[in-house]
C-alpha cells in the first residue's frame, strides 16, 4: 500500500510564504515583549498526566493527546483503567507547564517573574479555520504580582504588539469572576451550580439573552432564579458604568475591593490614549478555564469575527504543585488566527535589504563559479538577501516566480562573460 503524503487530519504543513510572516510575527512578538521586561523560557511538550488533567483545564482536559507508557511499563494484557497504560501526554496550552516550571525554579526566578513563552501545543479538537490539533501559542505570564499592575502590563504589551501588526479598531473585553459569582449568588443559584451557569451563558454571543435564558431553564434552574439573572444583564445594558451599577446592585453578594481593581484596569488603560483599540466591560466574559480566580480578558477582532486570543488571573494554581499559593496572571495572543488574518489580507513582510537573485547559466566552469559564490557571500555581509541558482531555459518564467517571492534584483552570469 501507498503511504499517504497528506499530513494528519489537523495538523498543518507550512509553505515558505507563510514561514516568512509567521517568522516576522514571531520577531515582533520577541522585540515587543522585551521591552516589556518579560523573558523567554521554554517548557517541555510533553507534561505527566495528572498535571494536565487535574480538573482545571476546563474542557481542554477531554482533548489531550495521551501518551502510552514504554517498554515493560506498558502491559495492555493487566491494564484495568487507562492510567494503567498513559502517564504522559501532549501540553494542550503552556499555562500548565509554565506553572510546573515556577514551581520547580522558583529561588532561580526573579520577583514578580515575567515569562514569555513560544510553543507548540496540542488539542484533539475539530479542525476548523484558524483552529488546528497542533498550534503555536504564544503567552506572556507575570507571577508574584499580587496587585492589579499586572493587568495592566499585560494588557499594554499585548495591544502594543497587535498595534505594530497593524491591526486596529479590536476590543479588550475585560469580566472578573468575582462579578460573575456574586451575580449567581444575588439571583439565588447554588454555589455547586455556578460552573453550569457560566457554561450556558458562554453561549450569549451565539444563542442571545433569550437563548441562554431558555437554556437556564431546560437545565431545571429555579425560574425565579433565571428571570432575577437574565434581568441583571438587561438592566445594565445602558448604563454608563456599568461595574459601578453592580458594585451597588450586588452589595453584600461581592467584594467591596472588586469595584475599584476593575476600574483602576480600566482606566489606567485608557489613561494611554490608544487609538488602535478600546477596552470594555464585558459581564458575559466567562472564559473557559476553571483555574482562573479574578480578572479574565480577550482580544476581540472584527475581522475574524471571534476570540483572537484571551486570559486571566490564576492565583491558585502554583499552591497545587508547592501548596503555597503564588498570584499569578497571564494573557495568551492568538497566533494562528493572527497570521491566518495578515496572510488573508495579503501581509507582505516589510524589509529594507534587497533580495537579490544570482541565475548562473549551466556550463559556467569552476573558476567562474568560485567568482560567483565569492560574490555572493560579499554581498550578503552588507545584508542583503542573495539567492545563487542555476538559469532555467525559460529566464523570463523563472524570474515572474521570484519576483513573486519579493526577488527585487536579479544578476546573470554567463559561461562567457561577455554574453
Amino acid at each position: 500500500m501507498a503511504l499517504s503524503k497528506k499530513p494528519v487530519t489537523g495538523m498543518k504543513e507550512i509553505l515558505p510564504e507563510e514561514m516568512k510572516i509567521r517568522n516576522y510575527v514571531m520577531d515582533v512578538i520577541k522585540e515587543t515583549y522585551s521591552a516589556f521586561g518579560f523573558t523567554q523560557i521554554e517548557t517541555p511538550c510533553v507534561e505527566n498526566i495528572a498535571n494536565l488533567s487535574n480538573k482545571q483545564g476546563g474542557e481542554n482536559e477531554k482533548l489531550i493527546f495521551k501518551i502510552l507508557k514504554r517498554g515493560e511499563k506498558l502491559n495492555l494484557e493487566t491494564a484495568q483503567t487507562e492510567m494503567d497504560v498513559v502517564d504522559n501526554g501532549l501540553r494542550y496550552d503552556l499555562t500548565v507547564p509554565l506553572v510546573r516550571f515556577y514551581s520547580n525554579n522558583a529561588n532561580n526566578l526573579p520577583s514578580p517573574f515575567k515569562a514569555l513563552q513560544m510553543g507548540n501545543v496540542w488539542r484533539a479538537d475539530r479542525p476548523q479555520r484558524g483552529r488546528y490539533r497542533q498550534f503555536m501559542q504564544c503567552d506572556i505570564d507575570i507571577l508574584g504580582e499580587p496587585s492589579n499592575l499586572a493587568e495592566i502590563e499585560l494588557i499594554l504589551a499585548t495591544t502594543t504588539t497587535l498595534g505594530k501588526l497593524g491591526f486596529k479598531n479590536f476590543q479588550i473585553r475585560i469580566n472578573e469572576r468575582r462579578i460573575l459569582k456574586a451575580m449567581a449568588a444575588y439571583s439565588g443559584f447554588p454555589e455547586e451550580s455556578y460552573d453550569s451557569v457560566f457554561i450556558i451563558l458562554d453561549k450569549m454571543d451565539k444563542i442571545g439573552l433569550e437563548g441562554v435564558k431558555e437554556e437556564l431553564i431546560k437545565y431545571d434552574f429555579d425560574e425565579e432564579s433565571v428571570e432575577k439573572y437574565t434581568n441583571l444583564f438587561k438592566e445594565i445594558e445602558n448604563k454608563e458604568n456599568p461595574v459601578t451599577y453592580l458594585a451597588e446592585k450586588l452589595d453584600g453578594f461581592m467584594d467591596d475591593d472588586v469595584k475599584q481593581w476593575m476600574e483602576e484596569i480600566i482606566d489606567s488603560v485608557r489613561a494611554t490614549k490608544a487609538s488602535e483599540f478600546e477596552i470594555v466591560f464585558d459581564p458575559t466574559l466567562v472564559r473557559g478555564m476553571s483555574y482562573y480566580t479574578g480578572t479574565i480578558f480577550e482580544i476581540a477582532i472584527p475581522e475574524f469575527g471571534g476570540s483572537c486570543g484571551g486570559g486571566g488571573r490564576y492565583d491558585k494554581m502554583v499552591g497545587n504543585f508547592t501548596g503555597r499559593d503564588v498570584p499569578a496572571c497571564g494573557f495568551s495572543i492568538g497566533f494562528e488566527r493572527i497570521v491566518l488574518l495578515l496572510m488573508e489580507q495579503g501581509f507582505k513582510v516589510p524589509t529594507e535589504n534587497k533580495k537579490v537573485a544570482y541565475l548562473i547559466e549551466k556550463g559556467v566552469n569552476g573558476e567562474r563559479l568560485c567568482e560567483v559564490i565569492a560574490k555572493a557571500q560579499e554581498e550578503r555581509k552588507t545584508g542583503n538577501q542573495v539567492l545563487v541558482a542555476r538559469m532555467n531555459k525559460n529566464k523570463k518564467f523563472q524570474k515572474s516566480q521570484l519576483e513573486e517571492q519579493g526577488y527585487n534584483e536579479f544578476k546573470e552570469f554567463y559561461k562567457n562573460p561577455l554574453a
